[in-house]
């Protein structure tokens, strides 16, 4: 059966993966994709734009909008530069220094002054010029879509910006019974020790209505891969959303990560899927899907999976040189005979 819809939960390089992957279903189902996106992002480029700026993190789905780009060499171009982040300037540089000079001579002499565009992403700046233009973020990822000819649509999971904060259990190293509150969405992820609790701040974000309509109509809802904590969990934890998740009639498919994150040390995969009920009890799952390798004994995941009342679903679904990353072809392959199955 073709014309499938799909609802693609996440954030940063794990959904990237998803949607590639979902990409190379595309010419065999006829796949409608969307993908809702986490905004909780305070680091980098994002968390600067953030703090100057207000509005969405942009970072987390200007990746999402790259990895739907279109195939057009005009698209790719594009995102190319969406992805492109500036360099510090060096105000060595031939013509461009006297030029500068005179420029922080007329500023007051600022010269030491850091490179406000270091670091940044084109295509945060992009977004942020849209949501500003536009006052709407829906309507701004929309037309940056439209300027990749993007195969699929990108909404953030809430209008609003979130903030992410976790209880951990030995986040000092001196002190391992302790536990801190972990403030923000970098801090979490790179946390030392193991987190206890998750929670969103404001602790109730209203839903994007156009997410929500999505989950709705759709045939099935993929979580995963991602990080756990700061990218998959957090669509459980808004309230609108996670209603959607429960009573859409849609099937869903958890992808399940390769290897710990920093974030998620300790935790197995059984772990990964047993935090699922934790977080939104109702739940119901219709297909796990891990890598053949990455799972080891497959008996504990397999008990996690049927917890959830879902089937675990073993294949190659990792690049071959090793490193831990999801092959977008190879998991492609292990997803279309999953989602262009009769129920």
């Amino acid at each position: 059966m073709t014309g499938r819809k799909v609802v693609a939960f996440g954030g940063g390089h794990g959904l990237s993966a998803s949607l590639r992957a979902l990409r190379h279903c595309v010419p065999e189902l006829d796949l409608d994709i969307t993908a809702v996106v986490t905004v909780g992002d305070d680091g980098g480029s994002s968390g600067r734009l953030r703090a100057e700026r207000g509005g969405l993190p942009p970072g987390d789905l200007r990746q999402a909008l790259v990895a739907l780009a279109g195939d057009h060499p005009a698209t790719r171009r594009s995102a190319g530069l969406f992805q492109h982040r500036f360099a510090a300037a060096d105000p060595g540089r031939g013509a461009g220094a006297d030029a500068a000079a005179t420029v922080a001579e007329n500023a007051g002499g600022m010269l030491g002054t850091p490179d406000a565009l270091a670091g940044h992403a084109v295509g945060n700046l992009v977004l942020c010029g849209l949501m500003e233009l536009l006052g709407d973020p829906v309507a701004a990822l929309d037309h940056a879509g439209a300027m990749l000819g993007a195969v699929g649509r990108v909404l953030p999971m809430s209008c609003q910006p979130v903030g992410i904060e976790a209880r951990v259990r030995g986040a000092d190293a001196d002190h391992p019974d302790e536990v801190r509150t972990v403030r923000g969405q970098h801090q979490v992820a790179v946390t030392g020790g193991r987190v206890d609790s998750l929670r969103l701040t404001p602790v109730a974000p209203a839903a994007c209505a156009e997410a929500v309509a999505a989950v709705s109509e759709a045939d099935w809802l993929i979580f995963g891969p991602g990080s756990w904590y700061t990218s998959v969990l957090p669509h459980l934890l808004v309230p609108g959303l996670a209603h959607a998740i429960v009573s859409s009639p849609a099937r869903r498919l958890v992808t399940l990560n390769l290897v710990a994150e920093k974030e998620t040390l300790g935790l197995s995969l059984a772990d990964h899927l047993a935090t699922l009920h934790r977080y939104l009890s109702e739940l119901k799952v219709d297909v796990v899907l891990a890598d053949s390798k990455a799972v080891g004994d497959p008996e504990s995941v397999e008990r996690a999976a049927e917890s959830l009342g879902a089937r675990l679903l073993l294949a190659p679904i990792a690049v071959t040189d090793g490193t831990p990353r999801h092959d977008p072809a190879a998991l492609g392959a292990a997803l279309v005979p999953v989602l262009g199955a009769d129920r």
